[in-house]
């Protein structure tokens, strides 16, 4: 039976709970102990599904088709273990579930409150698959005092009286702040913290602390006597230089070892790091350096892109070159020349996205990375526009768009080469959907099988011509005009098993431009990079070796 270890956080969010989360995860890996993470969300949104990039980051898909928190992507990356439905739960699938419980009358008529009915759905979504790790690591979303997270702390306390003594322990991430006016590290936020935490039933066994740099004894001191901690459990998050040095990091503070103690745990397995001592020296040991830009329409928040910059973060460790990240928007190039935006830059990566806004920018990217010869990985939308762009300047389609923006737009523009997938084959089974269902999970998601052609540029890269890869779209590429595209140079070198829905495009006369539907980041690890983003920076830093 798993022991349950419980991340929550204080002061402010965004401090890197999922990190620290993370980390830990791949810690008690290298000791031998098999692990699964979860993130528990306060929001009332039912999944992140329909949140506008800029209000939440990324989307994270998972392979069984579930839209989670990116924080799930950090766990995927750090640990490998890919993520499931029974991963990612928010107040708002709490409600619903027991909502739909109560319409169906599964509560016999009672009065639905809270507690008991509300934390008694949250402690079973917890207790799914305890059987099957040795540790749980469950994060809390939000920080202590949040009125929408109540709910999930007063269900972990009774969690942890539910279970033996001993099964459960509680990780608490706060913040240090330095006052550079009097040259102090303030210890009183942390306190403070800690005293709301107690004050809902629930002590820390250790105190996670964010600072700019190392703790003094004489704080950590402090801080295990008013917290009421051990000072071997007072851990400190030192800001890093990269997220990958994370779990030597927190290894060298003894997180790990904290953990081991708290559970009484001796003695305990020594760590194989070596894994993450290689990651380390990829990272801060470099041989070169390639510039990539983003042209995208989310450019203002970073966290909107956050897999797609680990992905290519990892391509680089894998050649051994450091990847600089530029982002465009696509915006500009509606209204000027991509070319002095663009001629600088080894490779050009379109991200996916949603809505019309930017997409004829990002028609001019695939434009000009088709015509200057630059590697180009499209992905999803930047697939979408590079089929475009391929229809209207070499096919001779020149009205080519997508039915997507004619539905925005309410009248009929362009000539659909991109329209609204209505049904399509999922295992088994059909599945249908219409432009009037509702937006939330109704897109094609998860993981699908894609067939390659042989002797493509992609069956290279991968190395077979079976694959599988997650998806999260609305709209597929028409098939009809295969032949066209085809006969203009534009290879459809992957298919969806049927032969039906176009999955991978390539120009073959071109030295490295590919365009997917799916999105290849979201499972890339920096120990085991996806084989399109090795190669996209392969050959990006071949570009640089001509210029």
């Amino acid at each position: 039976m798993a022991r349950f270890i419980f991340i929550t956080g204080g002061v402010v969010s965004s401090l890197g709970k999922g990190l620290a989360s993370a980390a830990l995860g791949a810690l008690l890996q290298a000791r031998g102990f098999s692990v699964r993470l979860r993130k528990l969300d306060p929001y009332l949104n039912v999944d992140p599904g329909t949140m506008s990039p800029f209000e939440h980051g990324e989307v994270f898909v998972t392979d069984d088709g579930a839209e989670t928190d990116l924080d799930l992507g950090h766990y995927e990356r750090f640990t490998g273990v890919a993520a499931r439905k029974t991963d990612s739960v928010s107040s708002g699938r709490i409600y619903s579930n027991v909502l739909e419980k109560e319409r169906r009358g599964d509560y016999l008529g009672k009065t639905i409150q809270v507690i008991p009915h509300v934390t008694n759905e949250i402690k079973d979504f917890i207790a799914i698959g305890e059987d099957e790790v040795d540790f749980m690591l469950c994060e809390i979303g939000g920080t202590v005092g949040d009125i929408e997270g109540l709910p999930f702390f007063e269900a972990i306390r009774q969690f942890s009286q539910d279970k033996p003594r001993g099964q459960c322990i509680f990780m608490h991430l706060t913040l240090l702040p330095f006052i550079r006016a009097s040259g102090e590290l303030k210890t009183k936020p942390t306190q403070h913290s800690v005293k709301e935490l107690r004050s809902i039933g629930i002590a820390p066994d250790i105190l996670v602390c964010r600072s700019e740099g190392p703790i003094p004894q004489k704080e950590r001191e402090k801080l295990a006597l008013f917290c009421n901690v051990r000072p071997d459990s007072v851990i400190a998050a030192q800001d890093l230089k990269s997220i990958y040095e994370a779990p030597l990091a927190y290894h060298r503070e003894g997180l790990d070892q904290a953990v081991l103690d708290a559970f009484q745990i001796s003695p305990a397995p020594r760590p194989d790091l070596t894994r993450w001592e290689d990651v380390a020296d990829r990272i801060y040991n470099p041989e070169g350096e390639v510039k990539v830009a983003i042209v995208g329409k989310y450019t203002q928040l970073e966290d909107a892109y956050k897999s797609i910059a680990e992905a290519l973060t990892h391509g680089g460790m894998a050649n051994r070159v450091k990847v600089s990240v530029e982002w465009v928007d696509a915006e500009i190039f509606e209204r000027e020349d991509p070319g002095p935006y663009l001629e600088n830059f080894q490779a050009i990566l379109v991200p996916g996205g949603f809505g019309e806004r930017g997409t004829e920018g990002k028609i001019k990217a695939a434009q000009y990375a088709r015509e200057h010869k630059i590697p180009y990985l499209g992905i999803c939308l930047g697939m979408q526009m590079a089929v475009i762009e391929a229809a209207r300047n070499v096919a001779g389609v020149k009205s080519a768009g997508s039915e997507e923006f004619d539905h925005e737009a309410g009248k009929k523009r362009f000539e659909p080469v991109v329209y609204h997938l209505k049904e399509w084959v999922q295992g088994n089974a059909k599945v249908s959907r219409s432009a009037q269902d509702d937006k939330g999970g109704t897109m094609r998601l998860g993981a699908y099988d894609a067939v390659l052609t042989e002797g493509s540029h992609v069956a290279r890269i991968y190395g077979t011509t079976a694959i599988d890869e997650r998806h999260r779209h609305r709209y597929e590429v028409d098939i009809k005009y295969r032949e066209a595209l085809e006969a203009a140079g534009l290879c459809f070198s992957g298919m969806s098993p049927d032969g039906r829905l176009p999955e991978i495009v390539e120009w073959q006369d071109h030295p490295w431009f590919i365009g997917v539907q799916f999105h290849p980041e979201l499972k890339s690890k920096p120990f085991d990079p996806h084989p399109l983003f090795k190669d996209f920076v392969r050959a990006a830093k071949e570009t640089s070796r001509l210029v």
